[in-house]
């Protein structure tokens, strides 16, 4: 009983040190979609082989992709180990990495960024208190220019290369799957990995990269189809609507809505977690789309997200449509046929949603502070009175999902009680200053406090069904 106990603490430490890993490195992707959407569609409009072929407004194509891209990833990466600075000295390392090497830097920049971010924290932490009153700037500029400088050079004589050599082994390794008609192989792993919250690490910490500098190249790359195609959730949901039992029948219609348009695939995930063997069908559906995508050719020119059919359809190239299209039918479809059977097999004590939502929180939320705690808290600072409020800001990690969809609930509450109330969503690193009351997952209460310490924080289990956002409302009015 201890040996398996101590088995399962290891396999949960496991996972939960990736889970943290891969939520660092989608943290500075994630925030800079908005600028690898735009690449994708002046790609998409204007290369030789583009929507609108255009040789002058192309010419925006290479140094988007060259420069921009990775110098925002490192700036990010930068920005989150030592703020403003840390996000400058990353950026200027950054560009050793890119002008050292031939290819699209964006793993170079996720390790330099940080790490040169890291050593100026390190560097400031040594001198704090040290430096006489007067000389704060200049030896904060100084150490920031002559750090970074270094720190450059160095990137560019010796990481660069060295960065080059693994992604183009990374780049070689994925193309031996394509010519061999083993990529569809790659779903085994990616279909679990996404229900276990791994899907932006893979996606952006992992596929992208690769996927960018085949783009780069070819003009589009099937490897952006992955991990971002919904058919294998879209499958899975649909078999829950049509052979399902009880609350996860009835809630299936709403889900797909939110994961096939929306893109937001972690709807469907405590839908596997109520009935694991339906982890078949989402490998089944992966490898069925994949398998598409090869015989038909597909690819895309940029990363989609969020996974939205919408998504998918913008960043096909010119006479791309139809193969993308065809490959999200067919994994659905497989998915759908696989899950079906699997439910009409299956023993109705299976479909039990909210507990496999409480799973998935758990799950996530390991992934988050490395603890789960066993109930709801409400964890306020100082409540604000009515008049006080203003602003009431939702919190996640990205600022994308979930805190997305709980801010639609409540301002349509608010909206509806005729509040005259700000209410938006952002990234906790983003939280902005003016917040009167930000609501988090209670996983990141503490970090959002840190962020915002004058304001009123309220700690949620469920974006989507809170008491607490009607208590709010009341307490408002």
């Amino acid at each position: 009983m201890n040996a398996t106990t101590q088995d399962g603490a290891a396999n949960g430490g496991a996972r939960v040190a990736v889970q943290k890993f891969g939520r660092f490195l989608s943290g500075m992707v994630m925030p800079n979609i908005g600028a690898f959407i735009a690449w994708g569609l002046i790609t998409a409009l204007f290369i030789p082989t583009g929507w609108i072929p255009n040789e002058y407004l192309g010419a925006l194509v290479g140094p988007m992709i060259t420069y921009l891209l990775p110098v925002l990833i490192g700036y990010t990466g930068g920005t989150m180990i030592h703020g403003t600075r840390g996000g400058v000295i990353g950026a200027v390392a950054t560009m050793g990495v890119v002008v050292g090497a031939d290819i699209p830097m964006f793993l170079g920049a996720m390790i330099v960024g940080p790490l040169s971010a890291w050593v100026l924290k390190r560097f400031d932490k040594s001198i704090e208190g040290k430096v006489k009153a007067g000389f704060e700037m200049l030896v904060n500029n100084f150490s920031s220019g002559i750090i970074g400088g270094a720190l450059a050079i160095l990137a560019y004589v010796g990481i660069g290369p060295v960065v080059q050599a693994i992604s183009q082994a990374l780049a070689e390794g994925v193309q031996a799957l394509v010519d061999t008609g083993l990529l569809p192989l790659a779903n085994v792993l990616i279909e679990p990995g996404k229900v276990l919250f791994l899907n932006n690490a893979i996606n952006h910490g992992v596929l992208s990269p690769i996927a960018l500098d085949q783009a780069s190249t070819a003009g589009k790359s099937i490897i952006f189809l992955l991990e971002a195609n919904p058919g294998p959730g879209l499958g899975i949901l649909l078999a829950y609507w049509l052979v399902g039992r009880g609350m996860a029948k009835q809630s299936a219609p709403g889900a797909t809505i939110i994961h096939f348009l929306g893109g937001i695939h972690e709807i469907y995930f405590p839908y596997i977690l109520m009935n694991p063997r339906l982890i078949l069908g989402a490998i089944a559906g992966g490898i069925v789309g994949t398998f598409t995508f090869l015989l038909t050719g597909a690819g895309l020119v940029a990363t989609p997200s969020p996974g939205s059919i919408f998504a998918l359809a913008a960043m096909s190239p010119r006479g791309g449509l139809l193969p993308v299209l065809t490959g999200v039918v067919t994994s659905a479809a497989a998915s759908f046929a696989v899950s079906a059977l699997l439910l009409k097999t299956g023993k109705p004590a299976d479909d039990d949603l909210e507990q496999a939502q409480s799973k998935m929180k758990e799950m996530k939320s390991a992934g988050t502070n490395g603890s789960v705690s066993a109930t709801a808290t409400t964890a306020r600072g100082p409540q604000k009175a009515k008049g006080e409020v203003n602003k009431i800001v939702f919190s996640c990690d990205a600022g994308m999902g979930s805190s997305a969809m709980g801010a639609s609930i409540l301002r349509k509450k608010v909206k509806a009680a005729g509040l005259p109330l700000t209410v938006t969503n952002t990234a906790i690193n983003d939280i902005p200053q003016d917040a009167d009351i930000v609501i988090t997952h209670k996983t990141l209460t503490d970090r959002a406090r840190l962020k915002a310490p004058n304001a009123e924080h309220i700690s949620i289990d469920d974006f989507l069904k809170s008491p607490e956002y009607d208590e709010l409302v009341k307490r408002l009015q």
